[in-house]
């Protein structure tokens, strides 16, 4: 079975992603209200990221009362794994050995989720 390529997200796109998934189905007006509360953000910016989503597959959408909501297409699990994959193989040359040793020895990784790492590779094995 072949890898599923997953088209490139922009950070706002993302952020958009996010408010749909943390809602389950949103209106433009209601992933609006989510940004709103972090930084300004026009109904026309996010209707336009959306319907890009949508295009992109990341998002369905259906008409209710004349309104477009808008649902994922795929989990955020799906499309991190996705975007993880593609990282790995256009960053690290495929190597997932690199991207863990580039993650653990960033000094921001605290002890705590170090333990944990450890604690899910001793599971894996």
């Amino acid at each position: 079975m072949g890898r599923t390529s997953f088209k490139r997200l922009g950070e706002r796109e993302l952020e958009v992603l996010n408010a749909v998934w943390e809602l389950g189905h949103a209106t433009v007006a209601d992933v609006r209200a989510i940004l709103l509360k972090q930084r300004s953000v026009a109904y026309t910016t996010v209707m336009t990221t959306m319907k890009k989503l949508a295009d992109k597959g990341y998002l369905s959408y259906t008409e209710e009362e004349k309104k477009y909501v808008y649902s994922p297409a795929k989990t955020s699990s799906e499309v991190r794994r996705g975007l993880l994959s593609d990282l790995v193989s256009s960053a690290f040359k495929g190597s997932t050995l690199s991207l863990v040793q580039t993650l653990v020895a960033d000094e921001s990784i605290s002890e705590t989720e170090l333990a944990e790492i450890k604690r899910i590779i001793e599971e894996l094995e």
